[in-house]
């Protein structure tokens, strides 16, 4: 593997003192089951962060499992919302200043999202996230994960995507 580019999640998780380790792959890849595949983990393992939109007040990151679709009103319920919808692509780049396929919650501490994760995350000791750019995630313990971006745990995953 080829050396880590140095991002500003990884300074982070170092100046914290997170256990990491980043994993390059090729930066075609924007999807979570692409990077499952590219470095030889399960999908459900690989976190992607998904741009979810209310009627009023913060966007929301969402992480989710690969393989995973987001149940948006399972989600809504969860958070006791009315209503939310995906953020389009051009909303999402909008929105947090970072690529699909590189959008990370660990890069967007404080910009003011209120982070979830799937509570599917609690079954592992570490995940992988994405670094902050296209190409480069990071598995670190989920503990760390939700405790650096006061995430809350939530039901957001609903059915599995077709292969």
């Amino acid at each position: 593997m080829a050396h880590a580019p140095r991002t500003n999640v990884l300074r982070l998780l170092e100046a914290r003192q997170v256990p990491y380790q980043a994993f390059s792959y090729s930066d075609e890849i924007h999807s979570a089951e692409g990077v499952a595949e590219a470095i030889g983990v399960p999908a459900e393992q690989v976190f992607k962060t998904l741009v979810v939109l209310r009627e009023r007040g913060r966007p929301l990151l969402v992480l989710l499992p690969g393989g995973r679709q987001l149940d948006l009103r399972l989600l809504a319920r969860g958070l006791g919302e009315k209503k939310l919808r995906m953020a389009t692509q051009r909303e999402a780049e909008a929105l947090t200043g970072l690529q699909v396929g590189g959008i990370s919650a660990l890069a967007l501490l404080h910009k003011g999202f209120e982070v979830c994760i799937d509570a599917s995350a609690q079954r592992f000791q570490e995940v992988y996230v994405s670094a902050g750019q296209r190409g480069l995630n990071v598995r670190l313990p989920v503990a760390d994960l939700v405790r650096l971006t006061n995430a809350r745990l939530v039901e957001a995953g609903g059915v599995m995507r077709d292969a």
